[in-house]
């Protein structure tokens, strides 16, 4: 590692929803030299609404970033609480999250989605940086087959529901602008972490991103890759050996270094060890999933095996 200690330590990680707030949220813990680069392909709910009303990025798992970025101090909880707030009412505030509206109005005084960000992190006393991996909102295509047979279907929303299996997925437009922080620190890390998260609408979507693309490869930083602690919709037709694969399949020149896994995860670990070999990876198994929640991480576990591989050499 290129920083001498462990709160010097750069990492990235990628990613979008609450896996990347799962990840945030240990990573804090550990240094405060965080930058979160956030998937912007989300056309559902109250991001989805905003991102067509006003032709802008999707502000919900952006939000979800700076929230778990949050000091734990009474100001950044309740800052969390004001973010996270989501109106109910009759009306068209219906379902709309305080943080998206925040963010969107914010975007529309500075036209400048970097600089929003950074004004919202400021307002939040955030550790780290939050950045869209994208300068432009995005579709996610995918070819799947189902019982009706082989197809293509668009939208995050769709793929994140579809039930079938998911055979590669694509970004509309094929290809999109990455902002120049973004590109500088995935450059300057000494780790970048992808996931956990929803596989094809959250993790994947960052190999698709060429500028990004270049980067992840050329980098000196270290290279780590979390399995989710359960199948969703995207993935349960998929092994654990199959998440790796499907990675190495969307980025075949990029290598890892470490593949994170729960230690009581439900595999043929002689097939995931060498799914990960197959990347240049070692595996990591430990305990991860929260002891009373197994489908969520525990802060604490996961910064610890965290620590473990950021002090690693």
């Amino acid at each position: 590692m290129r920083s001498s200690h462990l709160r010097d330590a750069k990492v990235v990680a990628l990613g979008g929803g609450h896996g990347l707030y799962a990840t945030l949220s240990a990573l804090r813990l550990l240094t405060p030299n965080i930058t979160a680069i956030v998937t912007v392909a989300d056309d559902g709910g109250s991001s989805g609404r905003l991102r067509e009303e006003f032709d802008i990025l999707p502000p919900g798992d952006l939000r979800m970033a700076l929230s778990a970025l949050c000091d734990d101090g009474e100001w950044g909880l309740t800052w969390r609480d004001v973010l996270q707030y989501r109106f109910s009412s009759d009306g068209p505030l219906n379902g709309h999250s305080l943080g998206n509206l925040l963010i969107t109005g914010v975007w529309d005084l500075l036209n400048d989605p970097v600089q929003g960000l950074d004004l919202v992190g400021r307002l939040l006393d955030i550790k780290g940086k939050v950045l869209p991996m994208s300068a432009a909102p995005l579709r996610i295509e995918a070819d799947i087959v189902d019982s009706t047979g082989e197809r293509t279907i668009s939208g995050q929303v769709a793929v994140a529901t579809c039930r079938a299996e998911i055979k590669k997925v694509r970004v509309v437009p094929h290809n999109p602008p990455a902002f120049q922080e973004a590109i500088d620190a995935i450059e300057d890390a000494d780790w970048v972490i992808f996931g956990p998260g929803s596989w094809f609408t959250s993790v994947i979507p960052h190999l698709l991103v060429p500028d990004l693309y270049e980067a992840l490869i050329s980098t000196r930083a270290r290279r780590a890759l979390v399995i989710n602690l359960v199948p969703d919709d995207e993935t349960r037709m998929l092994s654990a050996s199959d998440h790796i694969r499907s990675f190495h399949e969307h980025a075949p020149s990029l290598t890892l270094d470490a593949v994170l896994v729960d230690e009581d995860a439900d595999i043929i670990w002689s097939n995931f060890e060498a799914a990960s070999a197959e990347t240049g990876a070692v595996v990591l198994a430990r305990p991860l999933a929260d002891r009373h929640d197994p489908e969520r991480h525990d802060p604490l576990f996961f910064a610890s095996t965290l620590r473990e591989l950021l002090s690693s050499d």
